[in-house]
């Protein structure tokens, strides 16, 4: 099993550093902000801006695998985003991965002015999203020239990139599907998938539902004939109602049914003082010799 941490963007640098550098330290494997402009209940507090944020966590650590959790399509373009990531991975000496998803339906599906996009809509521009980032992001290599696309949903002209990547091919990509379709992309382009298992479900009814996903997931990837092996799975453990660095028996206990249920990656979130995430430092410090 490997380890992720999700630092909110909330924190003064000199905090947030703090945070970033201790998440190595302790042992996580991967370490994690949200891609959001704002987000939810914390709306109204500060929220730091996710791409400089990861580029000053690679410049203070050495080891970690850093990444979006999860990036979308809701306010962003594939090639001005595409290079802000290879410059990422470049200066984290490649240890970048992209997590990405369709983009909910809250604060940030509007914020451009957008409309409301039906879920095939959302499915239809995602697919393409991740089709475009998948080409940009292997570079060209020099005298090659630009890459052009036209689209339903984004198009290009002659767009060039930083130069070879990081990572070969390119950076990895987690991606967040639930449903058949997104679930197709993943076993086409996706080095992992993430799931937050389903909306609004709790307990044992989500542990049930996250059951169901994984037996989703393993028949769509029968059905394209992708070597279950090579697709990495992560959880994300404080979906289903309960926060999981409450306690250490709390994480201990989400960590055993995540792997009973074959996946290879957890991914907790950083506690918080109060409100969404609230818990004790003091756990990680626990937390920390089970990762050693």
């Amino acid at each position: 099993m490997r380890y992720g941490i999700v630092i909110l963007p909330q924190f003064e640098w000199p905090a947030a550093r703090r945070r970033w550098q201790r998440a190595e330290e302790y042992g996580f494997d991967h370490a994690w902000t949200y891609d959001h402009l704002s987000w939810r209940s914390l709306a109204d507090q500060p929220w730091h801006a996710t791409i400089p944020t990861l580029a000053a966590a690679a410049a203070v650590t050495d080891r970690i695998r850093l990444g979006t959790f999860v990036a979308s399509p809701n306010f962003r373009h594939p090639v001005p985003f595409a290079k802000e990531l290879a410059t990422v991975d470049d200066i984290s000496g490649g240890r970048f991965t992209l997590g990405v998803g369709s983009g909910g339906t809250g604060f940030d599906a509007f914020v451009l002015g957008q409309t409301e996009f039906t879920p095939r809509q959302r499915h239809d521009r995602f697919a393409e999203f991740v089709s475009d980032l998948d080409l940009l992001l292997r570079h060209e290599e020099p005298g090659a020239g630009g890459f052009s696309f036209t689209g339903d949903w984004f198009t290009a002209v002659d767009a060039r990139m930083v130069g070879r990547p990081a990572q070969r091919p390119r950076l990895p990509f987690v991606i967040a599907a639930n449903g058949p379709k997104g679930l197709k992309l993943v076993a086409e382009h996706a080095a992992g998938w993430v799931t937050t298992g389903a909306d609004g479900a709790v307990g044992e009814e989500w542990w049930s539902k996250v059951t169901a996903l994984v037996h989703r997931l393993e028949d769509t990837l029968a059905e394209s004939g992708r070597d279950p092996g090579t697709l990495d799975r992560h959880l994300s453990l404080d979906s289903g109602g309960a926060y999981s660095l409450q306690s250490l028996g709390a994480f201990d206990d989400a960590v055993g049914r995540a792997a009973d249920l074959g996946f290879t990656d957890v991914i907790s979130h950083w506690p918080r003082a109060d409100g969404i995430y609230a818990g004790r430092e003091s756990v990680l410090d626990e937390v920390a010799a089970r990762l050693g």
